[in-house]
């Protein structure tokens, strides 16, 4: 773990200064996001006037990420650091909340109403943090990041609040997209079978039941016990197609299917859900509209729903 000292030390040697405050108002708000969806939610609000950097890149895993050297180097220069917080930076959050007292450190998702968030029973006093599952919810962290950004530059309030304005519209239209793709598959099939525990909001915006075969962090290990519990669920409720994630091994999930197969149950996987990151840069699935409509429409098209072939907009590959 990587102590203030630390991080003083390091930022010494690379030649930094700390504490030198914002850059000038005709320069771009230099923003470090931790994650590609807060980096997008940046992007969407701040438009031209940010520079924006995402740590995590596609098929990162958040819950083990460590910052490396260039991390350091980004963080120490930047105008503004966002994070999500609720723990999902598990292994960054010591590093993050020392950073606070040099820089202006933002946990964007941290302060969200606890009547919004979900609980987990393995995790005293925390919350389920992949709260970006549901376009609702996430409206309520651009809204979170419009006014860290606006706190970092107050002069061009107007614009950041006009861009999240426009972009709150959008996340409406894909809540909607989203609520009518689902809602056509049938009740008996709305089971999300996935590699662990990111889809929780999603269920209970949609009214699917969950299941992750590892926990809300993917730290946590399944085991031969675990494995054997969900096949024997396969089986009896003829679940007919699983899903693995582009940020999580696929190890366990091809494990369900091999046992179904052997017990005499075919079990196909349902397509690649993106959970905890989003797709490759510049393509429409490595915007967080992208990535959503991605989800909604390769699990609606799985589990027996109708869907456009290339979702919302027509946009996905």
């Amino acid at each position: 773990m990587l102590t203030k000292r630390m991080f003083l030390a390091a930022a010494t040697a690379c030649g930094l200064a700390l504490g030198t405050g914002p850059a000038m108002a005709s320069e771009r708000l230099d923003v470090v996001a931790t994650t590609g969806m807060i980096a997008d939610a940046a992007r969407e609000v701040g438009g031209e006037l940010l520079e924006v950097r995402a740590l995590m890149g596609p098929g990162v895993d958040p819950h083990s990420y460590r910052q490396t050297r260039s991390d350091i180097v980004a963080m120490a220069r930047a105008d503004l650091v966002l994070w999500h917080g609720l723990y999902l930076e598990a292994q960054l959050e010591e590093f993050l909340l020392d950073l606070a007292a040099d820089r202006p450190v933002v946990a964007v998702a941290e302060n969200l109403p606890r009547d919004v968030l979900i609980s987990h029973e393995d995790y005293a006093d925390k919350h389920d943090p992949h709260v970006w599952m549901d376009p609702e919810l996430w409206g309520l962290v651009v809204l979170n990041v419009r006014d860290a950004l606006i706190a970092a530059r107050p002069g061009d309030e107007a614009a950041f609040r006009a861009n999240a304005e426009a972009y709150l519209a959008q996340l409406a239209e894909l809540a909607r997209y989203t609520d009518a793709v689902l809602a056509s598959v049938p009740e008996e099939s709305r089971v999300l079978v996935t590699a662990h525990d990111a889809f929780n909001y999603f269920g209970a915006a949609h009214d699917f039941e969950v299941v992750g075969i590892q926990g809300i962090s993917t730290e946590s290990e399944a085991g031969l016990r675990r494995i054997g519990e969900l096949v024997d669920m396969l089986v009896a409720r003829d679940i007919g197609a699983v899903f693995v994630e582009s940020s999580v091994s696929d190890r366990n999930v091809r494990a369900l299917v091999e046992g179904a197969a052997a017990r005499g149950h075919e079990v196909v996987i349902g397509g690649e859900l993106y959970s905890d990151a989003m797709g490759a840069p510049g393509s429409y699935e490595g915007t967080y509209l992208g990535m959503i409509d991605h989800n909604a429409t390769v699990i609606a098209s799985a589990l027996g729903g109708t869907a456009p072939e290339r979702g919302m907009q027509g946009l996905l590959n």
